[in-house]
């Protein structure tokens, strides 16, 4: 009896042996791949906040550009407004500068004409010499008189036919040469008018085109500062593009960062799990062992579950084939067996 005793406690004892042995070498193991996974975490979680921080940056970046585009787009506005006033002042001062100019022209060639018609009579009123003195050209009132005594003369004297015939003949000349310049003192007095009319209109001429000159060049500045906003704006608008670009790229990288956090929360889970049913396993043995038959109630509890599970891996199956985001339940489902 006792030679019983003792070999059943030898085959207990060497049946713990290798259990143990097993289950510390299992063990180490474990904490292998634990200490490598935490690695991993710990390497992708600062990462995570290195892409966090830099998408933060980036967003606080747009807000900035944002603000200069539309302070910039403010004052192309206002420089536009003062373009198309200058703009209406250039063609107003065009419409009066047309208008003007065409009576400026007018009256320059009608004071050339004038100019030419009084040449033309100081020629006759100087015998076609071309010239008269200024004493014949403004005594009228001396040639007035001197026909007027000389018809007195030719009236009241006794005069042989040739004093008559030559006083007649000095009274014709006076009296054309009274009228000659009666005519030219009269187109003198219009020339005059027309020429301080034509020396007022060139003056406002003058201004006009003053004026044009000064609008131009405010306009053209215009301009220039137009083109340096435009392409400010265009530089701010490539700006902008590129740190949406990098902020977009950041967030994609977080989302494949948050699915390599999942699965190492999901390898962690399976680990745990299945060295806590190793554990079971160990302790559960021999209970096993006496019980090889399942109830009915137990089989048809673990065939509903069996079905359910089915169901809900291929919901998950399906959104990863799509490439949607996987929960970490969702990749339990995938990657775990049947048995877990």
């Amino acid at each position: 009896m006792c030679s019983g005793v003792v070999q059943e406690q030898t085959g207990g004892n060497s049946a713990i042996a290798p259990t143990a042995a097993a289950n510390a070498s299992a063990t180490k193991k474990d904490n292998r791949m634990n200490n490598s996974i935490d690695s991993n975490q710990k390497t992708l979680l600062e990462f995570k906040k290195n892409l966090i921080d830099e998408q933060k940056h980036g967003e606080g970046q747009i807000d900035k550009i944002n603000q200069r585009i539309e302070e910039t787009k403010k004052i192309i506005d206002e420089e536009r407004v003062k373009l198309e006033a200058e703009r209406l002042k250039l063609k107003h001062t065009n419409e009066i500068k047309d208008a003007d100019y065409t009576k400026f022209t007018e009256l320059k060639n009608s004071l050339i004409e004038e100019r030419k018609r009084m040449k033309t009579l100081d020629s006759k009123a100087s015998g076609g010499t071309g010239f008269r003195s200024r004493r014949d050209r403004y005594n009228v009132v001396n040639l007035t008189k001197a026909l007027d005594q000389i018809e007195k003369d030719i009236q009241t004297k006794k005069l042989s036919k040739d004093e008559e015939r030559r006083l007649v003949l000095k009274s014709k000349e006076i009296a054309t040469k009274l009228h000659t310049l009666k005519v030219i003192t009269k187109k003198e007095d219009t020339y005059k008018n027309m020429a301080s009319k034509f020396d007022d209109l060139r003056g406002k001429m003058t201004q006009i085109f003053d004026q044009k000159a000064e609008i131009g060049k405010i306009i053209g500045k215009l301009k220039s500062n137009l083109d340096v906003l435009l392409n400010k704006r265009e530089e701010l608008y490539e700006e902008r593009r590129m740190v949406i670009h990098q902020v977009r790229e950041a967030g994609a990288k977080l989302e494949m960062v948050d699915t390599q956090l999942n699965a190492i929360e999901f390898k962690k889970s399976r680990l745990q799990h299945s060295s806590d049913r190793q554990r079971r396993q160990n302790i559960g043995d021999r209970d096993r062992r006496r019980s090889h038959e399942i109830p009915q109630d137990k089989m048809r509890k673990n065939k509903e579950n069996q079905d359910l599970w089915n169901s809900l891996k291929e919901v998950a199956m399906k959104k990863m084939a799509g490439g949607e985001k996987l929960t970490f339940d969702e990749m339990k489902l995938i990657y775990s067996d049947e048995s877990d």
